[in-house]
C-alpha cells in the first residue's frame, strides 16, 4: 500500500481516501492490487497495481479492464478516473488498448 500511496503522490495524486480492495470480493484470484479511492473533488477513483515478470498481453488487459467494470458493481456507484500502474513488460497492442479506454497508464519497464 505504501508503495502505491508514494508513486500516487509523485503524480500529484492526492485522495482523501484509498483503501485496498480484495481481489477475491471481485470473484477473481489473480494476483493484482486494486484500490478504491475519492480523490478531492469527491470523484470515485480506481487504481490497479499490477507487478509480475510475465509480458501483459492485450488478452490479459481486457481481464484487468473487467475488473473496473466489477468493482463499479461492487461500490454501486461510477468510477470516472482509471490507473493502472504497471511494473511487467507490456506488449504494444496491450497498451494501445488501455489508451483507447482513457486508462491513465504507468509503467516501469
Amino acid at each position: 500500500m505504501k508503495e502505491i500511496a508514494d508513486i500516487l503522490q509523485k503524480k500529484s495524486l492526492i485522495f482523501k481516501s484509498l483503501k485496498p480492495i480484495s481481489i477475491k470480493e471481485l470473484g477473481s484470484r489473480k494476483k493484482i492490487d486494486i484500490y478504491l479511492g475519492v480523490d478531492l473533488k469527491k470523484y470515485y477513483t480506481c487504481v490497479i497495481h499490477i507487478k509480475k515478470k510475465s509480458k501483459i498481453l492485450s488478452k490479459e488487459a481486457l481481464e484487468i479492464m473487467e475488473f473496473h467494470k466489477r468493482l463499479e458493481k461492487f461500490n454501486d456507484s461510477k468510477i470516472n478516473k482509471k490507473y493502472i500502474y504497471i511494473q511487467a513488460p507490456i506488449c504494444s497492442k496491450a497498451k494501445k488498448l488501455f489508451k483507447e479506454q482513457k486508462w491513465t497508464l504507468w509503467s516501469e519497464n
